[in-house]
């Protein structure tokens, strides 16, 4: 496996830190906050927890902002021992990955859902594989297999069916797929807590793909629309711009785009809310894959995958109305 710090951008190399600290960060670095760190072996009386959690307390780290933040760690361990706000936007390289691949949706669904099907598996490959990441579970390589499997299958089933049937065929596979995980971590012999946690990883991450096939079920004017919308806010996002200012832009941006769009479709005026709610979608979907101090190669999947993948229901349900 190539070493962390392979996926992160170049930064000055940080000041040395402690052999005993730098070996506790790096343990519970990926670990949730409410499991226990793993039982250090016997040290010297250095060895121990950073300042601030002798006693137990939690540490102390600053509180995460809208903004985030504009210095990348090198690693999760150094950012924690800074104790710096755990949220860092994804930049204007995702920024750009996601802009291109919803312009691409937003162009096949033009010629049809088969046309469709091409750029939407990337999306739910995309999407499995930067979930896991994202919750520090890597290698996790079933479990990306069975997220994207179980997004086929939805695909398969939604274009296997009636147009109204779509969301049936969706939710169908969704449930088949909670049990079918279910089943498969309780064969699993690690411990209780990391069973639950990789449990509620691989649903998450099997929803999310799965969700992705919304897109099939929708109309596919509604799905030009949204993507296109997706595609402007995500770009308008990245733009080096305060971010209250930048917020409103990239939502004003998203429905002038569902305006614009919705005009050659037959979406029409309606374009402007499906524009407007795909782009809050796209929003939610960036500052998800923002926290934690992720990794490049998050930014670069779940980065770019779920503003598209969090709008997929809302262009669905809201292309209905509009329609």
């Amino acid at each position: 496996a190539a070493p962390d710090s392979w996926f992160r951008d170049e930064v000055p190399a940080p000041a040395p830190v402690a052999a005993p600290v730098q070996d506790w960060a790096e343990a519970t670095a990926y670990l949730p906050p409410q499991a226990a760190a793993p039982a250090a072996p016997a040290a010297p009386a250095a060895a121990g927890p950073p300042e601030g959690e002798a006693d137990g307390e939690e540490p102390a780290y600053s509180p995460p902002t809208l903004a985030g933040n504009t210095l990348r760690a090198v690693d999760p361990a150094q950012a924690r021992a800074e104790g710096r706000s755990p949220i860092i936007d994804p930049g204007p390289q995702p920024a750009i990955l996601t802009a291109a691949l919803g312009l691409l949706i937003a162009a096949a669904a033009a010629f049809g859902q088969f046309a469709l099907l091409v750029p939407l598996i990337a999306l739910q490959g995309l999407t499995a594989a930067g979930w896991f990441r994202l919750n520090g579970m890597w290698p996790a390589r079933q479990g990306i297999a069975l997220a994207f499997a179980g997004a086929l299958v939805a695909d398969g089933a939604v274009l296997a069916v009636d147009r109204a049937y779509g969301p049936g065929a969706i939710i169908g596979t969704l449930g088949a797929w909670v049990l079918l995980t279910l089943v498969l971590q309780l064969r699993s012999h690690a411990e209780p807590d990391e069973r639950m946690y990789g449990l509620m990883a691989s649903v998450a991450s099997a929803a999310l793909a799965i969700v992705c096939a919304g897109y099939l079920a929708a109309d596919t004017a509604s799905v030009t629309v949204g993507a296109a919308a997706v595609a402007v806010a995500v770009f308008a996002r990245a733009l080096p711009l305060p971010t209250v200012p930048s917020v409103g832009v990239s939502l004003a941006a998203a429905a002038g785009a569902g305006i614009a769009v919705g005009g050659l479709t037959s979406v029409g005026a309606g374009g402007a809310l499906l524009g407007l709610a795909a782009g809050v979608c796209a929003l939610i979907g960036l500052r998800v894959a923002a926290y934690d101090y992720p990794s490049k190669f998050v930014h670069m999947t779940a980065g770019v995958a779920l503003p598209l993948a969090v709008a997929a229901p809302a262009v669905y349900l809201l292309g209905r109305v509009v329609g």
